[in-house]
């Protein structure tokens, strides 16, 4: 296993207080430049990144336990990245390969049909975004049912198109004021074992929905059964072991599409290249992007050949989908992740996250939970004594944390957790420190 390479000391180092004088200069700019409708939830502005730090136009070294929101995995700047978007570059920046085709493009999807769980026969397609590609995943299923009807599950985050939107359950930010939505959409309970009944397994949850299904949307109907096989933006939900399974048996059993939507969990994320694998589920299709490509725009639907094929010739595509770049820099991530063993360090990240946090759940009042897999962990906060949603609480750490100079993202659909997505190449010692900075946050607000 190679060494991992860093060009910024990695390490925590605030120069100025949070936000700088120059971030602040650059926000009075974007007031006057960006709409107000794309926020930020981090109020310095990023010179250089490295590793897990954040080098700020400050001159401050903030530490990231977010990766701008999973993607980053393989670190901002990879070397491996890096050179082969260079090389990618020098040659050529698109040709669009609906018109002329590239080797990146084909190269990416091979690979991509390599790593994914089934033995069977596969095809790939490539887009840009996250949103993209569960769309087309949806429109694949169609053409292959010659069906309409899209299942989805309470929690779920899909995207921000209009399809996508209809499937996200989130209405804040997300779905505020966007409507109408497409049609023929159907939201079902999501194993969420929190909150769900005491001893309600996997299985009986997973009845739970398909009952639902097959009364309100009738079996024969069904497209596709899409799901987040680790809910992200829904609050890092791990379903109770059981519920997967037994949804793509119903698949199988009445001829819908089981898709996993992998867009956050995959790509090494929780430790295997996909999150399907933890319970041995083979989707029929699987959506990807974020961590696929160390920050380029890319993603794309992997699945059954027979599937994949059912759409006519020109049916699925767009102008930038599988830009040469970013295919490149795909190559370079998964080579990454491969020659430092990404896999290897999810897993003892998670260790040192539980070692960090593991007992908060028991002698902090407001924690209610740790839960996840991987470097996809995160905290859920509660009212003392009680399961009520705590989402002040999740707002009041994270801004906490942003003052020391620890970055970390909130999410969940109370807004109540608190989730924590370091890149996998972030120095252990480092790691340790804003963890640290973490719970001193929580004790503070629990206190």
């Amino acid at each position: 296993m190679a060494e991992i390479e860093y060009t910024l000391e990695q390490k925590r180092d605030l120069k100025t207080s949070i936000p700088g004088p120059k971030s602040v200069e650059l926000a009075e700019r974007r007031s006057n430049a960006v709409a107000s409708g794309v926020a930020s939830s981090v109020p310095v502005y990023a010179d250089k990144l490295d590793g897990g730090v954040i080098l700020d136009a400050d001159g401050n070294q903030l530490i990231d336990l977010g990766s701008g929101i999973a993607v980053t995995s393989v670190g901002a700047s990879a070397p491996k990245v890096v050179e082969k978007v260079k090389e990618a570059v020098e040659k050529f920046t698109h040709t669009c390969f609906m018109v002329t085709p590239y080797e990146g493009y084909v190269a990416v999807g091979e690979k991509i049909a390599e790593l994914t769980p089934g033995s069977f026969d596969k095809r790939a397609a490539l887009f840009n975004s996250g949103s993209e590609a569960v769309e087309n995943a949806v429109k694949i299923a169609r053409t292959y049912t010659k069906r309409s009807a899209v299942v989805v599950f309470d929690h779920a985050y899909h995207g921000r198109t209009n399809l996508t939107l209809a499937m996200t359950s989130k209405v804040m930010p997300y779905k505020q004021g966007f409507g109408p939505f497409a049609s023929d959409v159907y939201r079902v309970p999501m194993s969420y074992p929190f909150r769900d009944a005491d001893g309600m397994t996997g299985q009986e949850a997973a009845e739970r929905a398909l009952l639902l299904i097959e009364k309100q949307v009738g079996a024969e109907n069904v497209a596709a059964v899409v799901i987040e096989p680790i809910q992200g933006e829904g609050g890092f939900i791990v379903p109770a072991e059981g519920f997967l399974p037994t949804l793509t048996k119903w698949c199988q059993d009445n001829g819908a599409v089981f898709v996993a939507d992998e867009v956050q969990a995959g790509i090494a994320r929780t430790g295997t290249w996909f999150s399907s694998e933890w319970e041995g589920i083979e989707p029929d299709l699987v959506t990807f992007a974020k961590g696929i490509a160390g920050g380029m725009p890319l993603s794309g639907v992997v699945g059954r050949a027979e599937i994949m094929n059912s759409v006519h010739g020109g049916g699925l595509g767009g102008t930038y989908g599988g830009n040469p770049v970013a295919c490149a820099a795909a190559l370079g991530a998964i080579e990454t992740i491969e020659e430092w063993g990404l896999n290897e360090r999810a897993l003892e990240i998670e260790k040192i996250i539980k070692e960090e946090l593991g007992d908060l759940a028991e002698s902090s009042p407001i924690v209610g939970e740790l839960r996840g897999r991987g470097a996809m962990m995160a905290l859920e906060f509660v009212e003392p004594g009680s399961k009520k949603p705590n989402a002040d609480a999740a707002k009041q750490i994270a801004a906490k944390c942003m003052e020391q100079g620890v970055v970390i993202l909130t999410c969940g659909t109370f807004g109540n957790n608190v989730r924590l997505l370091p890149p996998l190449v972030i120095d252990f010692d480092l790691l340790r420190d804003g963890l640290r900075v973490f719970v001193k946050a929580i004790e503070e607000a629990g206190a």
